[in-house]
């Protein structure tokens, strides 16, 4: 049976559920796209184009722009733009009214991400989406044939940059609009301006032009019929989906499916690269393109065998293009509802859709569309924005626990809040109302929505409850906010595409019951024969060295990839790199059989093994100073033990302000840079009812409990330290260091700091507008908080201002390490290794593959200080973690040095939660860590 999944089945009351949406979503938005054209709703749009040469720029602001002639095999001339600075041209527009603008640009090799630019006409944005325009590199497979290693599993091909000139037109690649932009150029000679926020590109020329209006498929059919053309026949072209030409972005890479035996190829006990898309090809903009060549001209039909398997209730959306075009307009919104089994489709349905193509090669490009599910989603979080704002409003007057007893008579104090409350609810209604009427079904998709609803009026009919519904309301709103990340994400798995004669007949799509039968039965005796623990290799070599990792087998895939590429060819040394669970290496190394080389070990571990004759010292090496030249010295310092060095840094992390900026502009407030800049930022913040946050790590388990990271970072910044006379005793008993835990203790006892906070949850809120978090959670935000985006930012922790007027901005870092346990068969071998790993191309191209398989979210934290600054970060935010880094201090690793952590925390909880003094707390803590160092350092038979 062939599926329909069309826009061209959407009935009239879709179509008018639909402009109810375009009038309802987001309309309040003064700043946004839908804004900007109602207010230019009746202005012209001129014929003609308007070209600006590349060269003849007006203005530059910044160093690094270069002019070129034929460059990547230009006619003429080209203007290089650097990551950073704006360039300016100048325009004569005769005619005024609106334009659509399209650029011709080579992607300069940079960080591999996507190149981001600011547009701006006569140096204003026109609109918010003006801000952030994106411009894609093209990926595609290094190797033309799928490589196979030892064990006979197919090997994930790696993607590669393949750079190409291009044009493109500016357009929202958040997916809420189809059409490209347009914009307004009144008469006379215009400024136009591009500012750099990532990434390098060259430009040609940049054009005013109009977009002329696709048709329907009616109307194509109609031209085909007035044309004469006809049908191909005998024509039936399979494109296997992993095969693609390119990507917009190195993750989507093909992908091996083993759920069905009916994929092709297909083996019940190997692995098989035989299908692309999935979980990967989700995000709003991301593409792929496959070329194909026909052998006659004529009217082809185009069938897809697919998987959507993740969005029940709801339905993916793609755009296709053949050609860099869409055929007619029903393309811009190809749906594919939910199925949880492989299927067929053929676009256009029981009355398939029919494309004219020429003889020779062409191109289809599918490309994630949020269709009809846009003004939906603008909807939504324009909803979850309100209703925020709202929660704010009522915890001002409530407080984050109000008393159940009290009426606070809210629908009097807080004007309009009932109004809020009933038209935010008829909004959701209506999506809820669409997606049901839509899909066909009522789903969890669907589910959310209704609580949300029902809560809703609820509360507008039942004001003096509110109070007491105050935390379930949050967490609907913070439901909300999960739907609009759910649904914008789109998956679709592709296994192949047919262009074939309209009268073709396409192959069965589903296993039959025998087939799933040998498919079962053969992964049950694969599951004995094979081992998925070992990444196997694609050659042998004389020398070797065991690596194990902790990680899941993605990233293990990634880096068996790099050393087959990279290091083994250049070194003759094979590495055996096995999967092993976290807790594994100590009875591993107590029974003999452990690695040579552990990754990701815990920032405790080298030193702790050291002690025990377990880990090499790397001093040991000629070129470890060399080596070790890669890491700032704090990275290096929680693995320096007894004049030695017992492990390299692969991670280092550290904490960040992260503030709001829409909220504390509404409180008119600044970023502090001084801790005196936070206290009296905290009166305000109180006033309504909102908090600084400060991090408190769990005790739940605090078997190696490292040293809190607000503690010391007030700490260095006073010129404190840990630990004294060499590392023999607890330097917390140190004047400085009592003031300090006095101070720090304070935020909890006197400002009544929270003890436990989901931090990103209320950042996104509002209710903890401000906080010090490690620099990760910046990748949190980013792909976890889109209806915030553009509304928060990050910079340095404030600093202690010293007598001499200078500020310190000291933190303590958080390192992972890669290390050599001391039984390596060959040392010299594993430290080659290591020196490979830690290096700055590997980290740089282990970061960048990491990236491209599991998105923004794992941009890799590495330690070494140039491959940080090759990752693909914004320049701007880039710059403020540089600032930071400047001042990250590591906190060393002693004998017995695990008491440290355990023991300033429970000092601390018998501050805050018995309210003993704080001096006397912590030095009744310091016997047991001094206690503590001495016992170690006299089993280990060190000086006392």
């Amino acid at each position: 049976m062939w599926a329909i999944y069309s826009s061209r089945q959407t009935g009239n009351g879709n179509v008018r559920a639909i402009s109810d949406f375009a009038a309802v979503a987001d309309a309040d938005a003064k700043d946004g796209y839908d804004a900007y054209m109602k207010r230019h709703s009746n202005t012209d749009r001129p014929a003609g184009e308007i070209r600006i040469e590349g060269e003849q720029y007006a203005e530059l602001e910044g160093d690094g722009f270069e002019l070129a002639n034929g460059y990547q095999g230009l006619q003429g001339q080209a203007v290089l733009t650097p990551e950073a600075g704006t360039i300016s041209w100048k325009v004569r527009v005769d005619h005024p009214g609106l334009y659509n603008i399209r650029i011709h640009y080579f992607p300069i090799e940079g960080k591999s991400s996507a190149i981001e630019r600011e547009f701006a006409i006569n140096h204003e944005v026109p609109f918010k989406d003006a801000e952030i325009l994106l411009f894609d590199r093209y990926w595609g497979n290094r190797e033309d044939e799928i490589e196979r290693d030892n064990r006979g599993n197919d090997l994930r091909p790696r993607q590669i940059g393949k750079p190409s000139w291009q044009i493109v037109s500016f357009e929202d690649r958040e997916g809420y609009h189809d059409q490209p932009y347009l914009f307004y150029f009144g008469e006379g000679v215009q400024t136009v301006s591009l500012t750099s926020l990532r990434e390098p590109m060259a430009i040609d020329y940049i054009e005013l032009y109009q977009e002329p209006e696709t048709k329907t498929y009616e109307e194509r059919k109609a031209e085909y019929e007035a044309d004469g053309a006809a049908a191909a026949e005998g024509q039936f072209i399979v494109i296997q989906a992993e095969d693609a030409t390119l990507k917009s972005s190195p993750t989507l890479y093909p992908l091996s499916d083993r759920s069905s035996p009916s994929v092709t190829p297909y083996s019940a006990s190997k692995i098989r690269v035989n299908a692309i898309g999935g979980l990967n090809w989700k995000l709003p903009g991301q593409w792929i393109e496959w070329e194909f060549e026909v052998e006659e001209d004529g009217l082809y039909q185009i069938a897809l065998k697919r998987k959507q398997d993740q969005l029940r209730g709801v339905y993916a959306t793609r755009s296709i293009m053949i050609d860099g075009k869409y055929p007619f307009e029903e393309m811009k919104r190809t749906r594919f509802s939910f199925n949880a089994e492989w299927q067929t489709d053929v676009l256009g349905g029981d009355e398939p859709y029919l494309y004219h193509l020429t003889k020779g090669k062409h191109r289809i490009r599918m490309t994630v569309s949020l269709g009809e599910l846009a003004p939906l989603m603008e909807t939504i979080e324009s909803s979850v924005l309100k209703l925020n704002e709202m929660y704010r409003k009522i915890i001002l007057i409530t407080s984050n626990t109000p008393d159940p007893y009290r009426d606070y008579q809210l629908e009097k104090r807080i004007p309009g809040m009932i109004d809020v409350f009933r038209e935010q609810a008829g909004r959701i209604q209506v999506v809820a109302d669409y997606l049901e009427q839509s899909t066909g079904e009522r789903s969890d998709k669907v589910a959310v929505l209704h609580t949300m609803v029902r809560q809703l009026n609820e509360m507008a009919e039942k004001p003096e409850t509110i109070a007491n519904r105050l935390n379930s309301f949050k967490v609907n709103v913070g439901g909300l906010g999960t739907w609009i990340l759910t649904v914008r994400e789109q998956p679709l798995t592709l296994d192949y595409l047919i262009v074939a004669s309209p009268d073709s007949k396409l192959p069965r799509a589903k296993a039959t019951l025998l087939e799933k039968i040998k498919h079962e039965l053969g992964a049950y005796a694969a599951s004995y024969t094979e081992d998925y623990d070992s990444i196997g290799s694609t050659q042998e070599s004389g020398r070797s060295v065991t690596v194990w990792v902790t990680t899941g087998r993605d990233q293990a895939q990634v880096l068996k990839a790099l050393i087959d590429d990279m290091f083994t060819p250049e070194t003759n040394i094979s590495v055996n790199v096995r999967l092993v669970p976290g807790g594994i290496l100590l009875p591993a190394v107590l029974a003999g059989e452990g690695p040579d080389v552990a990754l990701q070990a815990g920032e405790d571990v080298p030193v702790n093994y050291a002690m025990r004759n377990a880990a090499a010292d790397l001093t040991a090496f000629p070129d470890f100073e060399e080596v070790a030249a890669r890491f700032r010295d704090s990275a290096i310092t929680p693995y320096t033990y007894d004049e030695g060095v017992y492990a390299l840094p692969e991670q280092q992390t550290f904490p960040m302000l992260f503030y709001r900026k829409d909220i504390l502009k509404e409180l008119d407030l600044e970023p502090p840079k001084k801790w005196q800049d936070v206290y009296n930022m905290i009166s305000v913040l109180q006033k309504h009812n909102m908090a600084f946050y400060l991090p408190i790590e769990s005790a739940t388990n605090n078997s190696n409990l490292v040293p809190n990271a607000a503690f010391a970072m007030l700490l260095y910044q006073n010129g404190g330290q840990f630990y004294r006379d060499n590392d023999m005793k607890s330097a917390l008993d140190s004047e400085i260091s009592m003031q300090v835990f006095k101070r720090w203790t304070q935020f909890y006892t006197n400002y009544k700091f929270p003890l436990q906070a989901d931090f990103a949850n209320r950042f996104r809120t509002g209710e903890m507008p401000i906080g010090i978090a490690d620099y990760t959670t910046y990748n949190m935000l980013t792909v976890m908080a889109p209806e915030i985006k553009g509304l928060w930012d990050f910079t340095i922790v404030p600093g202690t201002e010293h007598e001499d007027g200078s500020v310190s901005h000291e933190v303590a870092s958080h390192t992972t390490a890669v290390m050599m346990l001391d039984n390596a068969d060959d040392k010299d071998a594993a430290w080659s290794f290591m020196k490979w790993w830690t290096d700055k191309d590997t980290q740089l191209a282990y970061g960048r593959e990491l990236e491209g398989l599991l998105g923004e979210a794992a941009r890799y934290p590495t330690a070494n200080i140039e491959a940080l600054e090759q990752l693909p970060w914004p320049v701007k935010d880039f710059n403020n973690l540089k600032r930071q880094w400047h001042w990250v201090r590591g906190i060393p690793q002693v004998p017995g040095g695990y008491f440290t952590g355990r023991h300033l925390d429970n000092a601390f909880r018998r501050v805050v939660n018995e309210s003993e003094n704080p001096r006397e707390a912590l030095s009744d803590y310091i016997l047991y860590i001094n206690d503590e160092i001495a016992l170690k350092r006299k089993e280990f038979n060190l000086q006392n």
